[in-house]
């Protein structure tokens, strides 16, 4: 059984930075497409965005410049590094294959407040 852990979320105001990572049970993260995704209360979980198995990476667009997804092979991490962080950013942050194909985590609250 698979179990995906993040951590890193927190309050953060407007415009600041923040770096969200994702451990994981198994060494299997450079074997499939990982992504971050998000969910903001009364809305649906929406991906951010995605890592191939090639290190390619794509964003949605609302966060496209602003943050970077990474993977550390060697620790069986990923990460997502947030910068410029905007209001509508604050949501539970979950990491999982692309597409998902594990049992989701407890995610991490990110919140942008001044």
């Amino acid at each position: 059984q698979v179990q995906l852990a993040e951590s890193g979320g927190g309050l953060v105001q407007p415009g600041g930075s923040l770096t969200l990572s994702c451990a994981a049970s198994g060494s299997f993260f450079s074997s499939y497409a990982m992504a971050w995704y998000r969910q903001a209360p009364g809305r649906q979980r929406e991906l951010v965005a995605r890592i191939g198995r090639s290190e390619d990476t794509e964003y949605d667009d609302s966060v496209k410049g602003r943050f970077t997804i990474s993977r550390d092979k060697d620790k069986n991490a990923l990460h997502l590094h947030m910068n410029s962080v905007k209001l509508e950013d604050t949501a539970v942050y979950y990491c999982n294959g692309a597409p998902p194909r594990w049992t989701w985590g407890q995610g991490t609250q990110v919140t942008v407040s001044p």
